[in-house]
């Protein structure tokens, strides 16, 4: 089972300046900046996914700059990502058309023909067909036949299934080096499960199965084993955007091959309090939350109140310059940890003070941010990591910050659930 990491241009300044909290002089950003398989001594997954749509084009822009695009499609994506073949031996480079990016339309911007060329002009190993995504999931007890759905599943389900009929036509000219994945889409378990077999009577040796992005666990559970039941077991079965990370026995069990995701590097700064990772004694994967210290001048929510007149920047600076200096005096040890975080929590009770009208339910707030913070700090997981990151950036990586910075700690997040699924792949062996 393999784990692609899902990107769209997330790469760090490795000249970063943690206490000027600045660049490196002279950055320039695609030329000087690292992607996680650079900044790291080994890549943290064992492929790399990119959405045509985070690319963009003329008719669809993406997240990538007209610059980007164009040498995106001059130079092709392994030149563009730095991720040579010789170096990265057996990675997969897998493309997708981005359904989720363009799910408000009433079809795909995309066709099979272009989307081949796409593929072939990046030189993508795995590239799937132009789906377009379902929402809607049938619970147990509520199948519903397909003229049952509404119109718009119907022609969702249809798009996407004419869509891989025309694309494994095409994608025939690319030659053997590429393998063309077929897209399921569904409403259902069941109407999945008739995707995929109809994906397979068509030619398809490797499906990807979409739309499971909102489902729960059980609910891949029971998707993953219905299809399981309806095709051929030399079929490869791909799990497109799979964030349930915790969950990997459930791929194991229904014989995934691949899946993609960006969980480890977005939970870094997305998630409330599952910011730093760590693999525990007991094997499995375990959480820390970071120490939010934001800027005092560049900070939206603090900059809103300055213009509010409810905050003085002057007295926000001297306070976040106080959590700074307490964060990093205790990780030193020139200072104790109740000291510590009373820097922080003054600075985060200024920050929050206004978030809940009643002053109990405040007072109750801090307490339980100091206890999480005061778990992060006490056991300080940052010098048990050998990694790059937690090396040159020491305590820095629990500090939630800057953009450059909160990127370090999702990379020591690749780099932890590689090694947690790399064990969890030997374990199996």
């Amino acid at each position: 089972m393999r784990f692609v990491f899902a990107d769209s241009i997330d790469t760090i300044d490795p000249l970063y300046d943690f206490v000027a909290d600045r660049n490196g002089l002279g950055r320039l950003v695609h030329r000087d900046d690292q992607y996680p398989h650079e900044f790291l001594e080994k890549a943290p997954y064992d492929g790399i996914l990119i959405s045509r749509a985070i690319v963009g084009d003329a008719a669809f822009p993406g997240k990538y700059s007209e610059a980007q695009m164009m040498r995106f499609r001059r130079e092709g994506a392994r030149k563009f990502l730095r991720y040579p073949l010789a170096k990265f031996p057996d990675s997969m480079l897998v493309g997708d058309c981005g359904a989720f990016n363009y799910r408000n339309l009433p079809e795909p911007p995309y066709h099979a023909d272009d989307t081949v060329e796409f593929y072939a002009d990046a030189g993508f190993t795995h590239g799937c067909s132009p789906d377009h995504v379902i929402f809607d999931f049938d619970e147990v007890g509520l199948v519903r036949r397909f003229r049952d759905v509404p119109v718009d599943v119907r022609r969702r389900f249809e798009i996407t299934q004419q869509n891989a009929v025309e694309f494994l036509k095409v994608a025939k000219k690319i030659g053997k080096g590429f393998t063309p994945m077929g897209v399921i889409q569904g409403w259902s378990a069941e109407s999945m499960a008739d995707a995929a077999l109809n994906l397979v009577k068509m030619g398809y040796r490797y499906l990807a199965i979409g739309g499971t992005v909102p489902l729960k666990i059980d609910q891949i559970q029971r998707v993953l084993s219905t299809l399981r039941s309806a095709i051929p077991s030399r079929i490869h079965l791909h799990l497109l955007g799979f964030g349930k990370i915790e969950d990997l026995a459930v791929l194991e069990q229904n014989r995934v091959s691949s899946f993609d995701t960006t969980s480890p590097l977005l939970r870094a700064f997305k998630d409330a309090k599952k910011n730093y990772w760590v693999r525990n004694s007991s094997g499995e994967l375990s959480y820390y939350t970071a120490i939010r210290i934001p800027q005092a001048t560049e900070n939206n929510k603090l900059k809103r109140k300055a213009c509010e007149g409810s905050l003085n920047q002057e007295l926000a600076r001297r306070l976040e310059s106080a959590a700074l200096e307490g964060v990093r005096d205790y990780a030193a040890r020139k200072a104790g940890l109740e000291e510590c975080l009373d820097a922080v929590m003054e600075y985060w009770v200024t920050l929050n003070w206004d978030a809940d009208p009643s002053m109990t339910r405040r007072s109750q707030a801090a307490l339980r941010q100091r206890e999480v913070y005061s778990r992060t700090l006490s056991e300080r997981p940052w010098e048990s990591c050998g990694c790059r990151v937690c090396r040159e950036a020491g305590v820095e990586a629990v500090i939630f910050r800057t953009s450059n910075r909160n990127k370090r700690r999702g990379i020591h997040n690749l780099h932890v659930f590689h090694t947690h699924l790399n064990q969890f792949r030997e374990e199996l062996a």
